[in-house]
């Protein structure tokens, strides 16, 4: 055997011991691997793949500390209490600690004592943490949410740029990690630059992931689904996102007023605030979280089972990283955005809102438009996701997103295609959606009859349906590949070579009939997803190891996912071990949460009580 081979089963030995895995996923394997090597390492992994044990295992195998670089207090916390909780010695340094309580963690490094010590990139231009950082024996620097690094990433950080500068000053210059759930080529270039990654090993890792069902609706009763959908999913710990915090608020009234457990976040509130309502959705004291997007960054929360968007957000990475925090323990889940047109004027406002350079703010517009193209697309869901961000996969539906379950019937609308198309044409090709829709519709406005469209052949040649119907179609053949937009505040609406196909009689274009509005039900029920739940579980078990779990959770003073996850415990009463054995056989128990928590739910199945329910 190898020396590589020994240090991976060593890894593998610390995953089951602490963890309670008794593998490493692939993607994770080969980032283990790779830093375990003593390689730079760039991993791109979704939200809820597991990023954090592929450095939290090989620091427990590397000679020294590994420093993490984190973005947020809560997401530290969130990390250390689940480390704590495993065995495994962690200590995060914020401004929340005292001097004293600062000074004792330093110690503690000092002695060998830590693992892992998790610090804001802030405080890697201090001086004096510096100076003590390079009296530790430092193995490993993991820098989580890399792409706040890059002026393109949508989170970009100006105190990211000071990672590197910290490391190169380093008596002995560490193995440098990298790690992000969203990045494009272009940010993977910026990463790699702007971190000084020497030959890095980069690994882009199933985007996609299996456990959720994607959705764009569109054309529904916003307010009347959200109250709808949490009374028939009421049991399930979900979070809404919209775009304001005047939304937000109205949305939590809405929700209390029916009697749902709901809390909200936005940055107009209080830090004492705002606390309070991450912490009891944390704990399970709250069941619907309603957010800005200042809400979640690294919220380890596992057992999220719905993430709705009330409106469109601004770009693919922000959505895929906020949608991505439903299903984190793998669980089936539901990502749902409910868009509408009015969601592309408001987030065009905050991008005039907020002060850039023009260079920014036309890469802002381009992302904007990009997004809009999901939310018309026809295709596959999770494709046009992967295609975004430029991962390689299989030409084929997941069978499970809004796109693959849609049964609506084909209609042709070539003419109609067609119609818009010779309309772009003669209007130069100069023009935004809005008048072109106007021309096609007949309208008779100053801006038609100020450049003369009234006198066009297509003036008035969709007279039949409205303006909202023809933006709709033009926005779906944009999507489609069909039309294109100039990138700005005001995009011009531009032919592409597949309308000149169609305007030859060369190609047909085919879309699906209009939807009815709808309200209420279950997305699941609308969008058919598959029920990956295990028929075997118990439910009324799974409740009572719940119960379980909250006591213990409760008396850790943790949230109860640290304990055990929800995919934990359904393994669990559908396992119902009898002995210690069985018991660590469970994935996501092991030895160290065993000897800790482990004979609670032991005594559970060995009792009477369980007899009795079985």
């Amino acid at each position: 055997m190898n020396t590589q081979e020994l240090t991976m089963e060593q890894a593998q030995q610390v995953l089951h011991k602490y963890y309670g895995y008794p593998d490493f996923r692939e993607g994770q394997k080969r980032i283990v691997a790779s830093l375990l090597e003593g390689r730079d390492t760039l991993g791109i992994m979704p939200t809820g793949g597991g990023k954090s044990i592929c450095y939290q295992v090989p620091a427990m195998l590397l000679p020294g500390m590994t420093l993490v670089v984190s973005p947020l207090i809560s997401l530290m916390k969130d990390q250390v209490d689940a480390l704590t909780t495993a065995g495994i010695p962690a200590a995060y340094i914020n401004s929340t600690l005292t001097g004293k309580e600062v000074n004792d963690r330093i110690r503690a490094a000092r002695r060998g004592e830590l693992k892992l010590l998790y610090v804001a990139p802030e405080r890697l231009e201090l001086d004096w943490f510096r100076l003590e950082m390079a009296e530790l024996p430092l193995a490993c620097v993991a820098v989580d949410e890399a792409h706040c690094v890059s002026q393109w990433g949508h989170d970009f950080r100006t105190s990211y740029l000071a990672v590197s500068p910290f490391v190169e000053e380093l008596p002995n210059r560490p193995i440098l990690a990298a790690f992000t759930a969203t990045a494009t080529p272009e940010v993977m270039e910026d990463m790699t630059r702007l971190l000084r990654l020497r030959d890095p090993g980069v690994f882009v890792t199933g985007l996609g992931r299996d456990n959720l069902a994607m959705s764009v609706l569109r054309g529904e009763n916003k307010k009347d689904f959200v109250l709808q959908y949490a009374a028939a999913h009421g049991h399930e710990p979900g979070i809404v996102y919209a775009a304001t915090r005047k939304e937000v608020d109205d949305l939590y009234q809405r929700l209390r007023s029916a009697g749902f457990a709901a809390g909200r976040y936005h940055a107009g509130m209080s830090d004492e605030e705002r606390a309070e309502s991450q912490e009891a959705f944390l704990y399970d004291d709250i069941r619907v979280m309603v957010a800005t997007n200042a809400f979640g960054m690294g919220i380890d929360k596992s057992n999220v089972r719905f993430v709705i968007h009330y409106n469109m957000p601004k770009n693919m990475e922000a959505y895929v990283q906020e949608a991505g925090r439903a299903g984190r323990d793998g669980e089936p889940s539901e990502c749902i955005l409910l868009f509408s047109a009015q969601d592309i004027m408001t987030q065009k406002f905050l991008i005039e809102q907020n002060p850039q350079d023009s260079e920014r703010k036309a890469n802002d517009y381009r992302k904007l438009q990009q997004m809009i193209d999901y939310c018309y697309t026809t295709r596959c869901l999770r494709s046009a996701m992967l295609d975004y961000f430029g991962e390689a996969h299989e030409d084929k539906p997941c069978g499970i997103c809004s796109s693959c379950t849609d049964d609506r019937e084909l209609i042709d609308i070539t003419v109609d295609a067609q119609k818009i198309f010779s309309c772009i044409h003669r209007m130069r090709e100069r023009f935004g959606i809005a008048l072109v829709a106007s021309v096609l519709k007949g309208s008779r406005s100053q801006k038609v009859l100020q450049y003369g469209f009234d006198k066009l052949p297509t003036h008035g040649a969709m007279s039949g349906r409205t303006e909202k119907e023809i933006t709709e179609i033009v926005n779906v053949l944009i999507s489609e590949g069909y039309l294109a937009l100039s990138e700005g505040q005001y995009p011009v609406v531009r032919l592409q070579q597949p309308a000149a196909e169609v305007l030859r009689g060369q190609r047909e274009v085919l879309q699906r009939a209009a939807r009815a509005s709808r309200t209420g039900g279950s997305s699941r029920d609308r969008s058919r997803a598959r029920d990956y739940s295990p028929s075997a579980v118990n439910e009324t078990v799974f409740e009572q190891l719940r119960l379980i779990r909250r006591e213990l959770a409760g008396r850790e003073h943790v949230p109860s996912y640290i304990i055990f996850n929800d995919a934990t415990l359904r393994e669990m009463s559908i396992a119902a071990p009898q002995t210690e054995d069985e018991m660590m056989s469970v994935k996501g128990v092991g030895e160290v949460k065993y000897r800790k928590y482990g004979k609670a739910f032991l005594e559970f199945f060995q009792s009477d009580s369980y007899s009795n329910e079985g």
